[in-house]
């Protein structure tokens, strides 16, 4: 048995065996987290918990401004356009870069303390942070190329090592001292510095050329109008942690983010099914045939929200393993948060023909417009609901910014596909009214065990008895993979890829 797998595998083309290890990469990273959880929830406080996670999602935030995304949209389109100038066109956007780490950097140390007063951090908190943005950013822009290259081994070799590294050498410096936060977040900067410091060297040495002005035009000029909307991502993503702590307190913080983190797990199966789906919707679109990609959009609309309608049943016994009674809270924000992993899930099929006919202005727009209302929204209910309000806030701006997608991307296929009626309007808003209903029912289940454990029962039996023909149905999704892909993707996916990545780390990423 073992030796017709490993034959099989030998057998498939080295792009699906990358694709394999990518995932692989992916699955490992946020199993790792997820495994780690309960040992951090147990080890800090609320408080402690939530001030990390405050720590995380300014990080995130303040990476748009050192870096502009560079290892995103514009390397992985650059990569490709320059492929015979590879090494130089890598080295030089790294030393790009290197010098606005280094000048926001000397910003900070010229006025520190207004610095750290406005973000409520330490100066070695802050330090720490320059380090993890210059580290992760030399690691992305390495990994990128693996990617783009199909070189899928030193990848796994070092995400593997960096991995399992980061949390046994946070735990312990945990465990080691008394201000946890610091300790935590000293432990993460330390393995990032030495795991990808390296990788810095390699791309340096390649290339030999810290300073092109052709490239740093180049990426500057392309990747400069998508800072609103890298910046409106991270936003929509992570502000309301910082909204709650300020607003509420640093232990109500700590609860929102387990509900969060627990709810965007569901995000490695939604980039998992969009991944396999995503080059076959580029071929549909590529030879007029996109009739053909509604029944697949329903189809992996009701895996996804059978899925987390799961996660949402099931809630008060995740948060009973994540984390002590004290994060008991958190149950109460898991379904609209759940529910909001399904919405980016469809935005995908949306997005799609925007970034295929390359009309992605509107796609900043929908950004900026739905990390504003968010914004206003969290201002205005967390003042008066408490931190509860802004699982709800998120779930609604969702809704706001797919229904901005869905309307660009109507107005693209009108044109384009004139006659032809890609997906059935009325027939979404039904799902999508059916799955907040049943949503918020399942979370009325909560005071009610005896009903919950029945409708889990139910459900279980259901999946058994049905078995082969959610099989069926699954097997008909994942066969997509195998079907060409177009030759030439557009160049605007790599604004789709940076996207991916926006969201797989918007779980305020506890990194180990």
């Amino acid at each position: 048995m073992l030796q017709k797998l490993l034959k099989k595998y030998h057998s498939l083309p080295k792009q699906l065996k990358a694709s394999f290890w990518f995932l692989f990469c992916s699955v490992l990273q946020r199993g790792i987290t997820t495994i780690t959880t309960p040992i951090f929830t147990r080890l800090l406080t609320t408080a402690e918990y939530g001030n990390f996670n405050v720590f995380h999602s300014w990080l995130n935030i303040l990476t748009v401004f050192l870096t502009f995304n560079l290892y995103a949209g514009v390397y992985t389109q650059g990569l490709v356009k320059f492929d015979k100038d590879r090494p130089v066109f890598s080295s030089s956007l790294m030393g790009l870069t290197t010098v606005m780490s280094l000048v926001w950097l000397a910003v900070y140390l010229v006025a520190r303390d207004f610095w750290n007063g406005l973000f409520k951090l330490t100066t070695v908190q802050m330090l720490a942070m320059f380090v993890m943005i210059w580290s992760t950013a030399a690691f992305q822009f390495w990994s990128a190329e693996q990617r783009v290259e199909y070189r899928y081994r030193r990848l796994v070799i070092i995400t593997v090592i960096v991995s399992i590294v980061k949390p046994l050498v946070t735990i312990t410096f945990v465990l080691l001292s008394e201000d946890k936060v610091t300790a935590r977040i000293l432990g993460l900067a330390l393995v990032e510095l030495i795991g990808y410091t390296g990788l810095y060297v390699v791309q340096m040495k390649r290339g030999r050329q810290f300073f092109s002005k052709r490239y740093w035009l180049y990426a500057l000029g392309f990747n400069l109008p998508l800072v609103p909307h890298y910046l409106s991502q991270m936003a929509l993503n992570t502000a309301d942690r910082i909204m709650i702590r300020e607003m509420v307190s640093p232990g109500a913080a700590g609860v929102y983010s387990l509900a969060y983190s627990i709810s965007q797990i569901m995000l490695l199966f939604n980039t998992a099914l969009s991944q396999t789906i995503s080059p076959w919707m580029y071929q549909k679109i590529k030879t007029k045939r996109v009739q053909e990609i509604g029944p697949i959009m329903y189809l992996s609309l009701y895996v996804v929200a059978a899925a987390n309608l799961l996660c949402i049943l099931v809630a008060p016994e995740i948060v009973a393993v994540f984390a002590p009674k004290t994060y008991g809270e958190a149950i109460w924000v898991i379904p609209p948060v759940a529910m909001s992993v399904a919405l980016i899930f469809s935005y995908d099929f949306f997005a799609r023909f925007e970034f295929y006919f390359e009309k992605t202005r509107f796609v900043m727009v929908a950004s900026v417009i739905g990390a504003v209302l968010n914004l206003i929204l969290n201002y205005i209910f967390i003042g008066v609901y408490g931190y509860y309000a802004a699982g709800y806030t998120t779930l609604f701006c969702y809704f706001v910014y797919i229904v901005c997608h869905y309307w660009n991307m109507s107005r693209i296929c009108r044109k384009e596909f004139p006659g032809v009626k890609v997906y059935d309007l009325k027939r979404l808003v039904v799902f999508y009214a059916v799955f907040v209903g049943t949503g918020f029912a399942l979370m009325a289940t909560y005071r009610l065990p005896v009903v919950r454990y029945a409708i889990l029962a139910a459900a279980l039996v259901a999946m058994v008895v049905k078995r082969k023909y959610i099989m069926g149905k699954l097997q008909k999704v994942l066969k997509l993979r195998r079907q060409k892909a177009p030759s030439a993707v557009p160049a605007a996916e790599a604004e789709t890829e940076a996207e991916a990545e926006l969201k797989a780390d918007s779980d305020a990423d506890l990194d180990g």
